[in-house]
């Protein structure tokens, strides 16, 4: 059975990963109207499904805990980015953000001795560490592009191939 404090904990963490789908949903719209982000594009919306999982995954584990899953209501992401590089900075500064929040429920879930939940959470713990490193090595690869149209295109190319790195 989950805490009050528990609960009301995930259902923000259901909040963030719902967020994190429609901002990576969003910046997947805009990247497709980009010449030539066909890679860059099919990227970002593939994150949003993902995104979308972790929030169902979430819900699901709320709901057989005892809770209730509350479904958010979502502000507007953010739809426009002045360039490539700054909409991965914002993906890379959104999942900073995440990983502090799975953080926090971590540190709730052991002050409660809530090893269920604690147990849980490891998976997103995991998954966090692996969402850093690839925005953090994209946006490495970004800074070493500059504005190298033919590295732009490398870029573009490769990316649906770096998660696997």
């Amino acid at each position: 059975m989950l805490s009050k404090t528990m609960k009301e904990a995930l259902n923000g963490q259901v909040l963030m990963e719902a967020q994190s789908s429609q901002a990576y949903l969003a910046m997947g719209s805009w990247a497709e109207i980009q010449p030539g982000l066909k890679g860059v594009t099919q990227f970002f919306f593939k994150h949003s499904e993902e995104e979308r999982s972790h929030m169902l995954k979430l819900i699901h584990f709320i709901n057989e805990r005892g809770g209730f899953a509350v479904i958010p209501a979502l502000e507007q992401p953010v739809l426009t980015f002045v360039s490539l590089k700054q909409a991965f900075e914002k993906l890379y500064e959104h999942e900073l953000k995440v990983s502090e929040s799975i953080n926090n429920l971590v540190e709730i879930a052991l002050a409660e001795k809530d090893y269920a939940t604690h147990n849980f959470l490891q998976w997103y713990v995991m998954e966090q560490m692996e969402e850093e490193r690839l925005a953090r090595e994209c946006n490495d690869k970004l800074e070493l592009i500059g504005d190298d149209k033919s590295g732009l295109y490398l870029f573009d190319r490769d990316i649906m191939t770096m998660e696997n790195e």
